[in-house]
C-alpha cells in the first residue's frame, strides 16, 4: 500500500504526460516555454485570482511574497506554531522575526484569539513592529478567515496564506489560494496537485505586486533579462514541470479531487466512533493534503502505528513538534502563549494513507486495522 499512490497516478495519466514531455523535448524550450504561461493561466482561473507567478519551489513562494512586502529586520510576523517548518523559517531568513501562535485542536489551524493576544503583547514590547500573518490552510482545510482577516485589518497587518497544503480546497465557495493579500501553494508531489520535482507558485490580485513578484523571480529583471534593477532570485518552475502540472490539474479538476473528498469522508463514517476525525466546517471543502486523525495519546499512537506497520500499512506523522520547539527557533520570545494544544497534538496526530487512487479495498484494511487497536477509546478524547 502506498501513502499517496504516485505510481497508480502515473499510470493512468502515463499516455498525456508522455506526450506533454515529449513535447518540451521537441520544442527544447526547458526554461520559461509556453507550457508555464499556459499553466499560470489555468491556476489564476481555478482560484479565482487576477495573477499566478509560478516559482521553483513553494518555500521561494513564501519568500518571494515577502520580499514583495519588504519585511525584513525589526519586523513581526505571526505563524502558526503547528506546520511544517519553511512557514516561519522563510520569515527568519528574510530578517524578521517569527511570532507564534497556538492551534485550534479541531481544524489543526491558527487559533484566531491565539493570534490577537500575540499581536496585542507584541505592539505592548514596542520592540517589533507587526506586519503580516502566515495563515497556513493546514492539512487542505482554509484558516479561519472570518475571524482572522478581522484581526489584520485591525491592525494593519498582511495575510500571506500559505495554502501548500490547501490546494483545491474552498470555503463558501471562494477556493483557497483567494484568501491572502497574497497566496502560495507548493507542487512538491506529495501535495494535492504536485509535479515531478519541486514547484510553487504565488498568487495575488494586486497588478503592482504581481508585477514584482515577476521581476524577483528572475534575479530582479528589468525590461529585459540583462537589466537588473533589483536583487532578486533565480526561482522559475521548469517547463518540464508545468507540462506535467497542466496534465495532473485537468484530471484534478476533473475526478481527483471529488474522489479524494470521497475516501475522506468513508474514514470519517468508518473511524468517528473510536478518534478524533477531522472536522470540515459547514460551508468549507479540504483539499486532502492529509488525512490526520488524533488518538487518546502518545502510546496509544505508538501502538496504533506499530500495529499498522507491521500489516504493511504506512502512516506519518505531520508534526512531531511545534515551531516554538524547534532547534533552530530557540531563544525566541513566546510573549505568554504556552501552545498547550499545539504540544498535545504533536503527541497524538497520524496521518493515514491517502489519495484518489485508494482503493476501497485498502481503506476497509486501514479502518479495520485501527478499529482492532482503539476499540473503546472514543470517551477518553472526549
Amino acid at each position: 500500500m502506498q501513502f499517496r499512490n504516485l505510481k497508480k497516478q502515473y499510470e493512468i495519466l502515463k499516455p498525456e504526460i508522455d506526450a506533454a514531455l515529449l513535447q518540451v523535448l521537441k520544442d527544447s524550450n526547458y526554461i520559461s516555454g509556453r507550457q508555464v504561461t499556459e499553466l499560470e493561466e489555468e491556476l489564476a482561473g481555478y482560484t479565482g485570482v487576477r495573477h499566478c507567478v509560478t516559482c521553483a519551489n513553494g518555500t521561494d513562494a513564501l519568500t518571494l511574497a515577502l520580499m514583495t512586502w519588504g519585511i525584513g529586520k525589526g519586523d513581526a510576523v505571526f505563524v502558526p506554531d503547528f506546520t511544517f517548518f519553511s512557514s516561519a523559517e522563510t520569515v527568519a531568513y528574510a530578517g524578521a522575526t517569527p511570532v507564534f501562535t497556538d492551534i485550534l485542536e479541531d481544524t489543526f489551524n491558527m487559533d484566531p484569539d491565539s493570534l490577537e493576544r500575540a499581536v496585542r503583547a507584541v505592539l505592548a514590547e514596542g520592540k517589533l513592529k507587526p506586519k503580516a500573518i502566515v495563515t497556513v490552510d493546514l492539512f487542505g482545510l482554509q484558516a479561519d478567515y472570518e475571524r482572522i482577516r478581522p484581526i489584520a485589518d485591525r491592525y494593519g497587518l498582511y495575510i500571506l496564506e500559505d495554502a501548500a497544503q490547501g490546494f483545491g480546497g474552498s470555503c463558501h465557495g471562494k477556493q483557497a489560494g483567494s484568501f491572502g493579500d497574497i497566496a502560495i501553494t507548493s507542487f512538491f508531489p506529495a501535495k494535492p496537485l504536485g509535479c515531478y520535482g519541486d514547484g510553487g507558485a504565488v498568487f495575488t490580485d494586486h497588478d503592482e505586486w504581481a508585477s514584482l513578484l515577476r521581476s524577483l523571480r528572475i534575479h530582479g529583471k528589468g525590461s529585459d533579462k540583462y537589466d537588473n534593477v533589483r536583487i532578486g532570485l533565480n526561482s522559475r518552475l521548469d517547463t518540464l514541470q508545468a507540462a506535467v502540472l497542466q496534465v495532473k490539474l485537468k484530471a484534478f479538476c476533473e475526478y481527483e479531487l471529488r474522489d479524494t473528498d470521497q475516501i475522506a469522508a468513508r474514514y470519517t463514517e468508518g473511524l468517528r466512533d473510536c478518534v478524533k476525525v477531522p472536522l470540515i466546517p459547514e460551508g468549507y471543502s479540504s483539499g486532502w493534503a492529509q488525512y490526520s486523525i488524533l488518538l487518546k495519546d502518545e502510546k496509544e499512537r505508538e501502538e496504533v502505528q506499530s500495529y499498522l506497520r507491521e500489516q504493511d500499512v504506512p502512516t506519518m506523522i505531520y508534526y512531531q513538534r511545534g515551531m516554538h520547539q524547534q532547534t533552530a527557533f530557540r531563544g525566541l520570545c513566546l510573549y505568554g502563549e504556552d501552545f498547550t494544544v499545539t504540544e498535545d497534538v504533536c503527541k497524538r496526530v497520524l496521518a493515514l494513507p491517502l489519495s484518489p487512487y485508494l482503493t476501497e479495498e485498502e481503506q476497509q484494511k486501514v479502518i479495520r486495522l485501527i478499529r482492532e487497536k482503539t476499540s473503546g477509546s472514543k470517551e477518553a478524547l472526549a
